[in-house]
């Protein structure tokens, strides 16, 4: 009796392995997959966000938006939202999001202050 179950018990023991084997290789090769990027609108739905984060790729008139957003986190909103518009004026750009990624707009990231601080926030 004991002969009888054995065999079945190791058989079902071997495809239970054999499934926990493959469900973890679809796993393994699912989470390598990297999605693809897809562009995506701003909120106003005017413009892709990358644009205006090149030097000159904004018009002066598109300055305001684009500072009222690099400020809106900010606890002093008035001299960011000065100094920003100072630098988009000069620059035609606006690095994106609230804070640093200024690199990808150097005359922004470039202008210095007296002291030799950042100028543009």
């Amino acid at each position: 009796m004991t002969r009888q179950l054995t065999f079945p018990m190791l058989f079902l023991a071997a495809m239970l392995l054999l499934l926990l084997i493959v469900s973890h290789a679809e796993i393994v090769v699912t989470n390598n997959e990297a999605p693809s990027p897809s562009p995506q609108r701003s909120t106003n739905g005017t413009h892709f966000p990358m644009h205006g984060i090149t030097e000159g790729s904004l018009q002066p008139q598109e300055c305001s938006p684009r500072c009222a957003d690099r400020c809106s986190n900010t606890q002093y909103k008035k001299p960011c939202l000065f100094f920003c518009q100072k630098c988009c004026a000069k620059c035609l750009c606006v690095p994106p999001g609230t804070y640093g990624n200024k690199q990808v707009c150097p005359c922004y990231n470039n202008w210095k202050t007296k002291e030799g601080g950042p100028k543009c926030p």
